[in-house]
């Protein structure tokens, strides 16, 4: 009898050990050449993540390649100097890395349209460093009149981004836009502006 039961118990025990293994989460790959290239699709919070910033930054480069200030720098003889100022996160949330790769993506943008010249952010804050001025990520016109003659940069491309948080009962909404600037350095003139918008929510 007590062999029977010492039986009955392992077989209970090897069942739950098989079930608990097949629960086991599992590792996978996705994005494009994967064997699931939507995986980056499906939201995972309402926070902001890499997909939403590169929408929001498409949406924002398109309007700027079709705007009057880029068809000027298209014709100008000499292809004019740009800098990129950082973007200012206006919202409650932490996005140190995230803004890094979104002002990673507008310098690529910038360097790979042909029209332009980038100065490289490592250079501009060397540059910063040696002459001691502090670039925060508010658009200071005089300290960006400074940064500009030491680089050699005739225009910044800047923005901010902001939230608006809305919650009733258990379902949330959160409304976030990307706004962006072209400012001149030497007068402060903007000479383009345009909002892209996302809006992420969860729903019971």
């Amino acid at each position: 009898m007590f062999h029977r039961h010492r039986s009955l118990h392992a077989a209970i025990v090897a069942t739950s050990l098989l079930a608990v293994a097949g629960c086991k989460p599992k590792a996978i790959r996705g994005g494009a050449g994967t064997e699931n290239p939507d995986f980056d699709e499906g939201a995972m919070s309402t926070g902001l993540d890499r997909k939403d910033l590169g929408d929001l930054m498409q949406t924002n480069m398109s309007a700027l390649v079709g705007s009057p200030i880029w068809g000027q720098w298209r014709s100008e003889p000499e292809a004019p100097v740009v800098a990129i100022w950082p973007i200012k996160n206006d919202t409650s949330e932490h996005l140190d890395d995230q803004m890094l790769t979104l002002l990673s993506d507008m310098e690529t943008e910038l360097i790979n349209s042909g029209v332009v010249s980038v100065v490289s952010r490592e250079r501009q804050a060397e540059m910063m460093a040696e002459s001691n001025l502090q670039q925060t990520a508010d658009f200071d016109p005089t300290v960006a009149a400074q940064i500009g003659r030491q680089i050699g940069a005739k225009y910044f491309l800047t923005g901010k981004l902001q939230s608006v948080d809305e919650r009733m009962n258990k379902e949330r909404r959160v409304q976030y836009s990307l706004f962006m600037q072209v400012i001149e350095v030497e007068t402060s003139v903007v000479k383009f502006q345009t909002k892209s918008e996302r809006t992420k929510g969860i729903v019971r």
